[in-house]
């Protein structure tokens, strides 16, 4: 599996946002669902990643794990705290007087629990896993060769 995410592993980060980015499309445009304000700090998060990731899987840039990982772990985070939000009934704040659309409306449910921020959550920490993997090998390959400065041999 190591050497699936170190040779493919920006590939597999691009296409999930590519992914997660055509879905957020197709519910607003298609399905004319109108995002929150969550959504638009979610798709604010994920739109780069398409363009950083496609740059750098092109270039086979592993360096872009600096810049797209903290991006996709925010995108997390505000992603899990809006399904919270929308699942957990004492964690939304009270909707009066608010505009818009309010962020715990479900506009859809699958199974009882996958909902939009829910689908972006998945998005963002499969990235992160990614990323993860991605900044790991390219660690293990900086190394090779490169004596350890505990292990080496005290001069005389």
């Amino acid at each position: 599996m190591r050497g699936v995410v170190s040779s493919f592993g920006l590939y597999l980060a691009w296409l999930v946002a590519i992914t997660a980015t055509a879905g957020s499309l197709y519910f607003s445009e298609v399905r004319l669902f109108a995002p929150c304000a969550l959504c638009w700090y979610q798709r604010i998060l994920m739109y780069p990643l398409v363009i950083l990731l496609g740059i750098a899987s092109y270039r086979q840039d592993r360096s872009i794990v600096h810049y797209a990982l903290p991006l996709s772990v925010l995108g997390g985070g505000v992603s899990l705290f809006h399904y919270l939000e929308q699942k957990v009934p004492g964690f939304s704040t009270p909707s009066i007087c608010r505009m818009g659309v309010p962020c715990n409306q479900e506009y859809i449910n699958w199974l009882g629990f996958i909902t939009i921020p829910f689908l972006a959550l998945v998005a963002f920490t499969l990235i992160s896993v990614v990323l993860i993997g991605v900044a790991r090998s390219r660690r293990g390959t900086h190394n090779v060769g490169a004596a350890h400065p505990a292990s080496a041999e005290p001069a005389e």
